[in-house]
C-alpha cells in the first residue's frame, strides 16, 4: 500500500512539475517576443523615405539643392523629418538638436 501511495505521488509531482516547466517556457517565449520587439525599435528604427521626405520639406526653399543635401544628412541620422516645410521641429527633437561647428541648426 505505501509503494503504491509512492508511486502516486511520484506521478503526480512529475505532473506537476512538466505541466510548470510549460508554463515557464511559454512565457519566457512571450517575454523574448516582446524583447526582441523591442530591440528592433530601439537598434533598429523605422525606415523611412528620406528622399521623399526630404523632397517634400525643402519644396519652398530658396536653396533647394543646399536645403535637400542637409535634409538628407539629418534623416539618415535621426530616423524623421518634420511635416511641413518649415517650423514644427518639436515633432523630431533629434532632426532639432543636430548643430553646425558654428552651433547654428545643421538641419533646414
Amino acid at each position: 500500500m505505501q509503494k503504491l501511495l509512492l508511486i502516486l505521488m511520484t506521478i503526480l509531482l512529475m505532473q506537476v512539475f512538466a505541466d510548470a516547466v510549460l508554463s515557464n517556457s511559454s512565457l519566457a517565449i512571450k517575454d523574448e517576443g516582446i524583447a526582441g520587439s523591442s530591440l528592433l525599435k530601439k537598434y533598429h528604427p523605422k525606415k523611412i523615405n528620406c528622399n521623399y521626405a526630404c523632397l517634400r520639406r525643402c519644396r519652398q526653399a530658396s536653396r533647394k539643392n543646399v536645403c535637400n543635401r542637409a535634409c538628407k544628412t539629418c534623416c539618415m541620422r535621426c530616423h524623421c523629418v518634420p511635416p511641413g516645410t518649415y517650423g514644427n521641429k518639436s515633432a523630431c527633437p533629434c532632426y532639432a538638436s543636430l548643430k553646425t561647428h558654428g552651433n547654428k541648426p545643421k538641419c533646414p
